[in-house]
This record gives C-alpha cells, structure tokens and sequence, in this order.
C-alpha cells in the first residue's frame, strides 16, 4: 500500500521505522514545523523527521491541514492509507476522507480509556494495572474512532513514564504493522468505543511537577514514576528545589506533619506524607546531576536530614 505517515516525537518515529521494514511504501511524511531546542535554541528537526531524511522520504511540515493547498497537495500523494501517531494537528474530515482506506492512528492506551495527549503517563499516575496499544480508525472526535486492534501490557511496579514510553512504543510499531497486514487482505472488523467509559489524559505540564505532600504515599509515589523522566517531580526544602527521581511508598505509617524528614539512610530518605511514609532513593539538587540518597550521603551535604520539612 502506499503510506503516508503523520507523526512527531520518539513514540511515531519507532512507528514508522517498523514500517520502513515492510513492502509497503511510504511515500511521505507529515510532522511538526521544526522548533528550537538545546541551549542555543537552534531549529532542530524531530525525531520522525530525522527518519524521514536518512530514508530519503519526501517530508511535509504544515502548521495546519485546514487549506485547501495542503489538502490538495495530500490528495496528490494519492495514499492508499495514513498512519498517524502522536502527530500534534487535528486532521479535518476532508484530510480524513482522502485516503482509500481512511486513517489509522496508533494510540498509546486500550481505548477509550485515557483518550488524548498522555495516555502513557496519566495511566501509571491512576494506579491502572495494564494498558496497550490500540489501532483505531481515526474520525472527527479526539481519539472517538472504532477500534480495529488492541494489545495489552501490565504496568509494572518501576515502570517509569519512559520506561512505559518505549514499550509501548515497540507495541505500536509492531502493531501497525499488523493491523495494515489485516487490512490489506482480510480487512479489521470495526470495533465502536463505548463513550460512558471514556477517560481523558490532559497533557503534561510543568505546573503538575511540585509534590502535594499532603497527598497519600502511594499516589505519590505513582507520580514520581509517571513524571520520570518529564516534566519530573520536586519539593522545596530551605527555598531550593530538590527533583526527586526515584521513590516508593513503605508500609509504615506517620504522625509527623507532612513533609518531614523522618529519616536519612543509605536505603533512602523517608518522608511522612498526608497518609503513609514515602521512601526517596534518588534525588538531584540544584546544580547537580541526579544521585542515589547514598552517593549524596557520601558527599556530606546537609540536605534532607531528620526534621527537615519540605513544602
């Protein structure tokens, strides 16, 4: 079939690099206007950009597919299908009419739970069990289209919003592939989404990134691994920020207020919360790179001892 690919960050990028393996032709690639990045805020090009070029693909960036240029230019590329995965535009209803069979999207959750921007990370910061990938037809709702594949992975207790990420990533490669596979010869038998068991992810924000030490250990905890490796999880002790990268919550309970240092050992720092105690066991401080609780012990800094309250 020929293939026209829409999609931006890492996630899209190991999609369509699964298909580049196939006998199918990907004929173009859509992506996101290049942005600046680094210290020296140079235009740089996004991973599925940076495919494309190595593979010689013919790549578009719009700001938007609204135009009748742009969707003429798309209905000249004359795609059989096109594949989308975290591209970051709205397709209109006529961009979704052009191809022959329509457009797939790869999405990072078993839908319709946690329909839009963060799937990956809103599952881990709910406590959910498992999550997956889902190959949906895509229409003029926000992730709404009838599902044509789904596969299914636990979360495990360290995942990590990027340890989740690549999995998943994995999953959606292989499962594009499959799902075209499907299409192409028996077609995929159209599952509707049940809207009553919809859940939203709102993207990411900075904002989300202090600790609510009032809030439970365990929640707590859920969100340190959500929020590694961005935008990351902080507390402020003695108006610095301290990012905590890694910790769990411990089976032991607290009458101290919350935010305070209950204990400062080679094993991690214990921090009581609104309910429970969380367990910090890697931790960076202004100016430094992330560290284990042991190596900051082993550097003497007087930082989260007993009696320290973070806000």
């Amino acid at each position: 079939m020929r293939i026209v690919f829409a999609g931006t960050p890492d996630f899209a990028a190991v999609a369509l690099r699964a298909l580049l393996k196939t006998d199918h032709e990907v004929v173009a690639v859509y992506t996101q206007p290049d942005r600046p990045a680094g210290r020296g805020r140079k235009q740089q090009f996004g991973p599925v950009k940076q495919t494309a070029v190595t593979a010689g693909i013919p790549v578009y960036q719009p700001t938007s597919l609204k135009s009748p240029e742009e969707q003429q230019q798309l209905r000249e590329l004359a795609p059989d299908v096109m594949v989308v995965a975290a591209y970051g535009l709205i397709l209109p209803q006529a961009v979704l009419d052009i191809p022959r069979m329509g457009c797939l999207n790869i999405h990072a959750s078993i839908l319709p739970r946690w329909r839009g921007a963060a799937p990956i990370h809103r599952a881990i910061e709910a406590g959910d069990a498992e999550t997956g990938i889902t190959i949906m037809q895509m229409d003029a709702g926000l992730d709404t289209g009838d599902m044509l594949l789904k596969h299914r992975t636990p979360i495990h207790d360290d995942d990590t919003g990027g340890s989740l990420h690549d999995r998943l990533a994995d999953m959606g490669g292989a499962a594009i592939v499959e799902a075209l596979a499907a299409l192409d010869s028996r077609g995929l038998a159209p599952e509707p989404q049940n809207d009553n068991d919809a859940t939203y992810a709102h993207k990411l924000s900075k904002d989300e990134a202090h600790i609510d030490w009032q809030a439970d250990a365990a929640s707590i905890a859920r969100k340190v691994r959500a929020f590694n490796p961005w935008p990351g999880t902080d507390g402020e002790l003695e108006g610095q920020r301290i990012r905590i990268h890694e910790a769990r919550d411990i089976d032991e309970t607290s009458h101290a207020d919350a935010g305070t240092v209950l204990a400062r050992e080679r094993s991690g720092v214990d921090i009581a919360c609104g309910k429970g105690i969380l367990r910090v066991t890697r931790v960076q401080l202004p100016g430094t790179r992330a560290m284990s609780v042991s190596d900051l012990i082993n550097g003497g800094k007087p930082v989260l001892e007993p009696g320290q309250v973070l806000q």
